[in-house]
């Protein structure tokens, strides 16, 4: 695509509705894959299948493109973050709207609202503590509505994903806070802060993350930020010079709890509730 095209797609406005058969369609809006035929292996293979439509895409000619992950994709939820190889995209004429009884038989894909994000280097002792709690958290059986991923030391990739507009992120990590080792926190960050012109600038280095920097980026990045907690524990060691692989014994004590805390969480948030305390305190009692 040369220059001229990139700027004629830049100027085209965006596209949040198409009617397709006299029928409505948005994002979120239910339909059956109808490829035209000719198609390759990968059309047929998709041919009346059903899918929920992620976004409404139009190219530089104008012509509109339908991006849907299918309704029974065991990796949907990957369509839904935008991850390739779930998501697939259809010309307008190849979907056809789903009918209302079919609707309600045919569960739809459900984008996540939660994330559960693990913080840490693995080799720094106590800070793989976010790690190890996401990779526990990872081999549970969670709602659809929970994404848990070990994002590291890579702030980068969590600024982005806060893209996704999700309703409530739980950010895990080591907090050291001068307590016992093996402390719980729950704080809630006051977001207010980071628009503070005066706050230092904004560095994410490469092999560390820090929560705050992150929300900063993502602030200047015009990210919508909602409803931030971060689950933090009382570190022993952090590897000093030489780093170290593997927690210390009071960390390590504490990741079943910390799992258990943000399990209780999940539930709270899903249920309508939320911590209702004051941004940038500790939630709670010292767990």
């Amino acid at each position: 695509m040369n220059e001229w095209e990139w700027q004629l797609l830049e100027e085209k406005s965006a596209v949040n509705h198409l009617e397709i058969s006299g029928v409505e369609l948005r994002t979120g809006s239910r339909v059956r894959l109808r490829p035209r035929p000719g198609g390759d292996v990968m059309d047929i293979a998709l041919t009346g299948q059903t899918a929920t439509i992620e976004c409404i895409e139009q190219d530089y000619e104008g012509k509109h493109h339908v991006c849907v992950v299918l309704d029974d994709d065991p990796g949907k939820d990957m369509g839904l973050l935008r991850q390739p190889g779930h998501r697939f995209f259809f010309d307008a004429e190849e979907v056809e709207p789903l009918s209302g009884e079919e609707v309600r038989q045919v569960p739809a894909a459900q984008k996540p609202t939660i994330l559960v994000a693990g913080i840490g280097n693995i080799f720094l002792g106590d800070d793989a503590f976010g790690v190890e709690v996401v990779r526990r958290l990872a081999n549970l059986k969670l709602p659809e509505a929970v994404r848990v991923t070990d994002f590291g030391i890579r702030g980068f990739d969590l600024a982005y994903a806060l893209q996704d507009g999700y309703a409530t992120t739980v950010l895990v990590d080591a907090c050291p806070h001068g307590e016992a080792p093996g402390t719980l926190y729950v704080i809630e960050p006051d977001l207010k802060a980071l628009d503070d012109p005066e706050a230092p600038q904004v560095v994410v280095e490469a092999h560390a993350m820090n929560p705050m920097n992150v929300l900063r980026m993502a602030r200047a990045m015009n990210i919508e930020l909602k409803n931030i907690l971060l689950v933090g524990c009382e570190p022993e060691t952090l590897g000093g010079e030489e780093g170290q692989m593997g927690l210390s014994a009071a960390v390590e004590a504490a990741v079943d709890r910390a799992v258990n805390l943000v399990e209780s969480m999940i539930d709270q948030v899903l249920n309508g509730g939320g911590p209702g305390n004051k941004p940038g305190s500790t939630l709670g009692s010292k767990l």
